[in-house]
C-alpha cells in the first residue's frame, strides 16, 4: 500500500488533471482520472517486479524520445485546458451521461507517457524488499493487488477533500482554475520536452 501511495503522491500533470476534473466535474470524473493513473503504474510495477527485459530495455533505450512524445501530447492538453470555456464543458456534462471509460484511459495514457517513473519503482521495490525470490505467486498477487489499493486510497482522499471545496467555486472562478491548472502542466511539460530533446541530443552525440 506504501508503494502505490508514493507512486501516486507527487502532484504531477495527472494529479493536476485529476484536481481538475474534480472540480469541473464533480468526484466521480477526478476519481476515475486517478483509477486509469492507477492502472497505469501497476503495469509499470508489472515491468519491473516480472522483469520483462524487452519491455523494459526498450524503454530505457528509448527514454528520451518516450519523454519527448509524452511531452508534445501534455502540452496539447495543457493548451486545450487555457483556452478551452468551462461553461460548455458544464453543458455538456449536462447533455451526456458521465464518461467515466474516458477518464479512465486519460488517466491511464498521461500516466503511460511518463516512463521516467520506473526509476522511482525500482528503488521503491528495492527499499520495501518486493518481491522476494522466496515469495510464493500468491503473495506477489496479493502485494500487487495492495499497490493498487494503496494507489485509489490516495485518490479517493484527494478527490474527497477537493469535492469538498468545489461548491465555493463560480463559473468565473472555474475558468481561471482551468488556465492556471494548464499553464502548470504546460511549463511543467515543456521542461520535460526540453530536458529530453537535450538528453536525445547528447545520446545522438549531436550537443
Amino acid at each position: 500500500m506504501s508503494i502505490g501511495i508514493i507512486l501516486s503522491a507527487p502532484m504531477g500533470p495527472v494529479g493536476i488533471l485529476c484536481i481538475q476534473r474534480t472540480l469541473n466535474q464533480g468526484r466521480n470524473a477526478g476519481f476515475f482520472t486517478g483509477v486509469g493513473a492507477a492502472a497505469s503504474d501497476l503495469f509499470y510495477c508489472l515491468l519491473v517486479g516480472l522483469g520483462i527485459s524487452l519491455v523494459t530495455d526498450f524503454i530505457a533505450d528509448h527514454v528520451n524520445v518516450l519523454q519527448i512524445i509524452g511531452s508534445v501530447i501534455l502540452i496539447v492538453y495543457a493548451v486545450y485546458m487555457i483556452f478551452h470555456n468551462p461553461v460548455s464543458q458544464i453543458k455538456e456534462n449536462i447533455d451526456q451521461r458521465d464518461d467515466h471509460l474516458r477518464d479512465m484511459v486519460t488517466g491511464f495514457l498521461f500516466t503511460l507517457s511518463n516512463p521516467l517513473i520506473m526509476f522511482l519503482i525500482i528503488p521503491l521495490f528495492a527499499r520495501f524488499g518486493f518481491p522476494l525470490p522466496e515469495y510464493k505467486f500468491y503473495h506477489v498477487i496479493i502485494g500487487y493487488a495492495f499497490i493498487v489499493v494503496g494507489a485509489l486510497l490516495w485518490w479517493g482522499m484527494i478527490t474527497f477533500f477537493v469535492d469538498k471545496v468545489r461548491t465555493h467555486f463560480n463559473i468565473r472562478s472555474m475558468w481561471l482554475i482551468n488556465r492556471i491548472i494548464g499553464s502548470i502542466i504546460l511549463v511543467l511539460s515543456l521542461y520535460g520536452l526540453v530536458t529530453g530533446t537535450i538528453a536525445y541530443l547528447y545520446q545522438l552525440n549531436i550537443l
